[in-house]
């Protein structure tokens, strides 16, 4: 997600009680199990924010690119609160990127620009859900049984099935159409301009539905459907191709 200005202090208050409590709810074993999903958090974030940097800086905005964000140095995206709730909670987000739809090129229009750099987070998420699906695959496919027995083996199989699932779910999670996802500004241009009008003008009622859902659980009864559905299929298809050979 990149550019909003919203009320971050009562959102950070907000999001930090709901961490309080799934750390409550959490057993010691399952924060340590969670820990283990770190390298998968971290590599999600980093290539969803520099994907929205790239796509700018190619439309002709240099604003990514002078604040350092055109880069897949971790500490260059991560935001701690946001960081913390996808690692416990299942959701969260990134630093977002800023960008200047002024500065896009003349060819492309502040809407079409918006759009694109808005799908690139959610799309290379995708991208890599896919290629760790295939590393997946090939590792449970072609790599002995026995390999799986002891603790490396098991901790890389867990690492690369994690990669698959955090970057389906922050690609999925960012394509609904509520503020500050990406998934706002994606649909939004696609209606008329009045209707984009209100829909700004409203922008906080869309804000305060967006936290509604996540506070009530609304928004996992959403997505984790989803998320099982897409890995599912993936895993089944790369394990159909891999059979092929």
């Amino acid at each position: 997600m990149f550019g909003y200005n919203f009320d971050r202090k009562t959102l950070y208050i907000i999001l930090i009680c709901l961490l309080f409590v799934a750390l409550i709810n959490n057993s010691t074993n399952g924060i340590i199990a969670t820990l283990f999903t770190l390298p998968a958090v971290l590599i999600a974030i980093t290539f969803h924010e520099f994907a929205h940097a790239w796509m700018a800086d190619k439309l002709g905005d240099e604003t990514p690119r002078m604040q350092r964000r055109l880069t897949l140095n971790p500490l260059s995206h991560i935001d701690p609160v946001g960081f913390i709730l996808l690692l416990f909670a299942g959701f969260g987000w990134g630093k977002p990127v800023e960008i200047n739809t002024r500065n896009f090129n003349q060819n492309v229009s502040m809407e079409k620009g918006e759009t694109l750099v808005s799908l690139a987070g959610p799309l290379m998420n995708f991208i890599l859900a896919i290629i760790f699906a295939i590393i997946l695959g090939a590792v449970y496919m072609f790599l002995p049984s026995s390999f799986f027995s002891n603790t490396t083996g098991n901790l890389i199989y867990i690492l690369l099935q994690e990669c698959v699932i955090i970057n389906i779910g922050l690609g999925v999670f960012n394509l609904l159409p509520l503020p500050p996802l990406d998934g706002s500004k994606i649909f939004i241009n696609l209606f008329s301009y009045n209707v984009r009008r209100w829909i700004m003008e409203h922008e906080m009622v869309f804000y305060y539905a967006f936290l509604i859902i996540w506070i009530t659980g609304i928004a996992g009864l959403i997505i984790s459907p989803i998320i099982n559905l897409i890995y599912s299929g993936l895993m089944n298809g790369v394990f159909a191709i891999f059979r092929l050979f």
